[in-house]
């Protein structure tokens, strides 16, 4: 949320253009394009190819150094709502200890065991990268638990409305993002259906099969994702696994580091079947979903694996996601977060009023709003959807300061 740039990001702004140069001669281009054929053509007969992808809504000449995938990896990879990740909550707010998993190092495991797991079936990893990346962009302040508060007090206003992070997601790159001065990336279908189906929050799941038949009408982030279809790609089946995958060992490894289990034997994982330690698990779940997902034309574990991981995941759930500390750490979350929603929610309704607030946070969120795309479009966006907007895409150091400037000042 600063207006400071760094030099990571001037490093980043200048990355970001690989591919625009016209530089490049008419026979490097050939044999560049040569080659993505050839790529296409050695993947498996269930990966999803470049050369069939479903395009974008905008239509774009995708250039001749990258691949549709790979462009959209990089305005993913660039995008002001990645670089916040790294300040994110993943579960456990505790930023004394630079040990503890952030949205950002989750981003980067998902990452990684996805693309291990389509190396080995023979997919296309660069869309797995895509959609790995930017899987959880649409994440709040304070993990889950600001999640909660956003569709606590959407519903509170208007029953209709509500807050997802998948969907969040989707409307972040689609709408609130910029590329080249236009808001919305515009990115490929396979890669924006990846990110709103990638929950990996049911744990009951043993098999997924491709959704084909989608359309665009199935990405709207309108759509709950109760009644929200698969994913339409192998990939995208492999990103919603490996994002259990990521997790579960990891938040183990955390809540030991943070107090709130004593031992790992607090939490009694099957170690006969899936492992003591998060390397074990990780490794033992990326092997069964390999062996199991070999040639077939789905992604899936085999019942003993995933009766394994689906009861961590709940043991997870009695003993460390309910646990006493981390409960009250997610009261203080829910003050602070419900406190900003109310403050600018009045704002909103009063913008005039707001941009001469005497409280900065209030005047920062105003100008956020009249900058905003579906306000500058003249859209009848509910107000109470800027609020969400605009606090979903806090850093909890930026929700922290924010609630103490307008609260304490």
């Amino acid at each position: 949320m600063s207006d400071n740039l760094s030099f990571q990001d001037l490093y980043a702004d200048s990355v970001a253009c690989i591919g625009k140069s016209d530089k490049i001669s008419e026979a490097t281009k050939a044999k560049i394009r040569m080659l993505q054929e050839q790529k296409d053509k050695i993947l498996s007969v269930n990966a999803t190819k470049c050369s069939e992808s479903r395009g974008r809504i905008v239509k774009e000449d995708d250039g001749d150094v990258r691949n549709c995938f790979e462009r959209d990896m990089g305005r993913i990879l660039y995008s002001q709502a990645f670089r916040r990740l790294k300040h994110k909550t993943q579960v456990f707010f505790n930023p004394a200890n630079d040990h503890i998993c952030s949205r950002l190092e989750h981003v980067i495991y998902v990452d990684y065991i996805a693309s291990t797991i389509g190396n080995a079936l023979n997919l296309n990893v660069d869309l797995i990268k895509a959609i790995a990346l930017g899987h959880d962009i649409g994440h709040t302040p304070f993990g889950h638990s600001g999640e909660r508060v956003l569709n606590k007090k959407l519903k509170e206003i208007d029953p209709k409305l509500y807050f997802e992070h998948e969907s969040n997601g989707l409307r972040v790159l689609n709408i609130l993002e910029k590329h080249n001065d236009d808001f919305g990336l515009n990115l490929t279908f396979e890669v924006r259906d990846g990110i709103i189906c990638h929950c990996g929050e049911y744990y009951d799941e043993r098999k997924l099969v491709p959704c084909r038949d989608k359309t665009e009408e199935d990405l709207s982030y309108l759509i709950p994702k109760k009644y929200r279809k698969g994913p339409a790609t192998m990939e995208g089946c492999v990103v919603r696994f490996a994002d259990k995958i990521a997790y579960v060992g990891r938040d183990i490894e955390d809540a030991l580091r943070t107090g709130v289990i004593a031992s790992e034997f607090d939490v009694p994982v099957v170690s006969d079947v899936i492992g003591s330690s998060n390397s074990e698990i990780i490794n033992f779940l990326v092997q069964d979903i390999i062996e199991n997902s070999m040639d077939k034309g789905c992604i899936m574990m085999s019942d003993h694996a995933g009766d394994a991981l689906e009861h961590t995941l709940k043991e997870n759930v009695a003993k460390i996601y309910t646990a006493g500390k981390v409960k009250t750490y997610e009261k203080y979350c829910d003050v602070m977060l419900e406190g900003l929603f109310d403050a600018y929610y009045e704002a909103v309704k009063n913008l005039e009023k707001a941009e001469d607030s005497k409280s900065s946070s209030i005047r920062k969120f105003a100008e956020f709003v009249k900058n905003h795309p579906e306000y500058k479009a003249g859209i009848d966006t509910p107000l109470p959807i800027y609020v969400s907007d605009y606090i979903a895409g806090m850093t909890d150091s930026f929700a922290v300061s924010s609630f103490n400037e307008i609260y304490k000042s």
